[in-house]
Formats: structure tokens, sequence, C-alpha cells
């Protein structure tokens, strides 16, 4: 009995690391999860400092945190992100950007350049593309980008209907 009332008597200790841990980690993180736990934590030393017992303050913690997590967050978070700038960058804005072959293209290695001007090594996941023909970027692995070719397959010598 003893442990419970020394727990019930410095709770408020409790809530105000709880809500300070909370505060920087949103401060890291920036997506307004931790801070409605932060102000669900708020919630729970106001209880504590109405005499609530730890269950009672626990419940409210946890009540007033998943209400402002599920009714609003989201629409902070639309606000936040309502004024975002929707061009692609970095690499992002490399996938389908076209280009030419400037040294054979594998799927071991190969030199690319895009129309932005960037000289990238480059490979294929199938065949191999000779200098001069048109790309397009699939994707970038690491340093490398993934192309392939622009131009329709070369038809078959073999008549089909033969």
């Amino acid at each position: 009995m003893e442990l419970i009332q020394t727990i019930e008597q410095w709770a408020w200790i409790g809530w105000l690391v709880l809500i300070l841990v909370f505060l920087v980690i949103e401060m890291l993180t920036l997506d307004f999860t931790f801070l409605m736990l932060s102000i669900g934590g708020v919630a729970g030393l106001a209880s504590d400092l109405l005499g609530a017992p730890i269950w009672l303050q626990v419940i409210v913690a946890g009540v007033v945190a998943a209400v402002l997590v599920l009714f609003l967050r989201p629409p902070l978070l639309r606000r936040l992100r309502r004024g975002e700038d929707p061009t692609k960058s970095n690499v992002d804005a490399l996938i389908d950007l076209r280009g030419r072959v400037l040294s054979t293209v594998s799927n071991h290695g190969g030199q690319v350049k895009l129309v932005n001007g960037d000289v990238w090594t480059a490979r294929t996941e199938s065949g191999e593309l000779e200098p001069g023909t048109p790309i397009h970027v699939s994707r970038i692995d690491g340093a490398t980008a993934v192309v392939r070719s622009d131009e329709p397959p070369a038809p078959s010598l073999e008549d089909p209907r033969a």
C-alpha cells in the first residue's frame, strides 16, 4: 500500500517527464503524433492535480490523446501540407527522364546522358543497349540508373505466319 501511495504522491513528476519526452520526440519528427500524446499527458497531469487516482489519470490521458490523434491530427496535417511544392525533386525527378546511351549499357553497367545534362552509370534489367539508343529511366538503384529503351523492339526476321 505504501508503494501505491508514494507513486500517487509523485505521479505529477512522471507526467511532467512524459510530457517533456513526447515534446522532444515531436520536435524531431514533426508529425503531430507525439504532440497529441503530450497533450494527453497534460490531461493526465491535470487529473492528478485534481486528486484523481492513478488509474483514472492514465485513462484520461489515453482517451484525450486518442481523441486528438483521431480527430485533430488529420486536419492539422492537411493544413500543414497544403502549401507543399508538388514538383518532384532529387531521385524522384529522375524517374521517366529521357536520355541517350553514351557507352554500351548491359545488365552489368554502362553510361547514359540524360536530357538534364547529367551523365549517369546505368544498367538494364535485360538486354543490351548500344550507344545513341534513346532511353528513359525506370528507377534509380543507389548511384545507378536502371534504364530501358525508348525504341520499339526490332521486328523479327522470321515470318510468324509461315
